[in-house]
């Protein structure tokens, strides 16, 4: 992305590959940012969540262990416990009890409030593409007051690249590495956020334009990818 290093416009714990593009593409700014160990952290909720569907169903789920590797969409996690036949009715139940249980634990990361508010700030738009059934990421949305201009859900990896050129989005953000592939797919600034499973080396070893420690780096870095 930039044409001048990163680390001149954010704090020094951002990481920014030597291949960073050099302005965002013409046109309104849209922003995209992934929901799940981005903007907020859903582990508490989603682990309560299969401990509850665990004892429903008698099948044992390890919740800590799903909530190390967040970021796929929710049928791809069941068809580690259950028979595929059982996993369309499983994740409605899963959903059900989601809404029970899930939004009061959870909460915004650092930084995801300034984030979005960054993006509006200088006239753009925010689009929240993310792996989570869409009903019950509109609904964490609501419940952390965060607005979207745009919500998709139910997408991975590239399939999140679709949605972004679809929308317009020139930067994604997120901790994934599936995130970073969207990015890639939809040939807009891959945004890390070392705030999920992966590391910042392991963010930009799969392509990632710039990494952040966490959200509250984000307006600097946007007010300077903006200014190149």
């Amino acid at each position: 992305m930039p044409s001048t290093p990163a680390a001149a416009a954010v704090s020094p714990s951002v990481v920014t590959s030597p291949a960073a593009s050099a302005a965002a593409a013409a046109g309104p700014l849209t922003v995209g940012f992934d929901l799940d160990m981005t903007l907020l952290d859903t582990r508490p909720g989603i682990k309560a969540t299969y401990q509850a569907l665990s004892a429903e169903t008698g099948t044992y789920v390890d919740g800590d262990l799903v909530t190390t590797r967040l970021g796929p969409p929710l049928t791809h996690e069941l068809r580690n416990w259950f028979p595929e036949a059982e996993v369309p009715a499983v994740a409605a139940r899963y959903r059900e009890l989601y809404r029970e249980l899930a939004f009061a634990p959870t909460v915004a990361l650092p930084g995801a409030h300034a984030a979005v508010e960054a993006v509006r700030a200088a006239g753009g738009r925010v689009a929240v593409i993310t792996g989570k059934y869409e009903p019950n990421a509109l609904l964490h949305l609501e419940h952390a007051a965060l607005h979207a201009d745009v919500l998709v859900g139910d997408l991975w990896a590239e399939g999140k690249g679709d949605a972004l050129r679809e929308h317009g989005a020139t930067v994604y953000v997120g901790d994934h590495l599936g995130d970073v592939r969207g990015a890639i797919r939809a040939g807009a600034v891959a945004v890390g956020v070392a705030t999920g499973p992966y590391t910042a080396e392991e963010l930009l070893a799969a392509g990632a334009d710039v990494v952040l420690a966490d959200l509250t780096e984000f307006p600097d870095w946007l007010a300077g990818h903006l200014a190149r």
